[in-house]
C-alpha cells in the first residue's frame, strides 16, 4: 500500500513537473507570437495547439509501433507537459472575445484553423512514427 502511494506521488510529481514546463512555454510562445504579429488573433494559442497535436500523435504514434510502453516520462510529455502547453480554455476565450469585438471573420478563422491545424498535426505526428515502424 505504502509503495502504492509513493509510487502515485512521483507520477504526479512528474505531471506537476511536466506541466510547470509545458505553462512556461506556452506563456514564453505567446509573448513572442505577440511581438512579432501583434495582438489583432490570438496565434500564440493556435501555434500551441498546433504544436501540441503534433506532440501528442507522436507520442501515440511512440505508443501504437511500440517503441514506448507504459512509462512515467510518457504520462510526463502528455499529460502534463502537453496538457500545460496547449488550452482549450484560451481558445474559447480568444475566440469570445473576437466574437464580442465584432470580429466574426477573425473568430470563424481562429475555430477553422485551430481545429484543421491541430488534426493536421496530429495526423501527421502519428504518420511520421507509423513510416519508420
Amino acid at each position: 500500500m505504502a509503495t502504492n502511494v509513493i509510487s502515485s506521488l512521483g507520477l504526479y510529481g512528474m505531471i506537476a513537473a511536466g506541466g510547470a514546463m509545458g505553462a512556461c512555454l506556452r506563456y514564453f510562445i505567446s509573448q513572442l507570437t505577440m511581438q512579432w504579429f501583434g495582438k489583432g488573433f490570438p496565434f500564440g494559442t493556435l501555434i500551441v495547439n498546433i504544436l501540441g497535436s503534433c506532440m501528442i500523435g507522436i507520442i501515440y504514434g511512440l505508443i501504437e509501433s511500440e517503441y514506448v510502453g507504459a512509462h512515467p516520462w510518457r504520462t510526463f510529455l502528455s499529460i502534463g507537459f502537453i496538457g500545460a502547453l496547449t488550452t482549450f480554455s484560451t481558445f474559447s476565450l480568444d475566440t469570445l472575445l473576437l466574437m464580442q469585438q465584432g470580429a466574426w471573420l477573425k473568430a470563424g478563422t481562429n475555430v477553422l484553423l485551430n481545429l484543421l491545424c491541430c488534426l493536421a498535426a496530429a495526423w501527421l505526428g502519428i504518420k511520421l512514427i507509423m513510416m519508420k515502424g
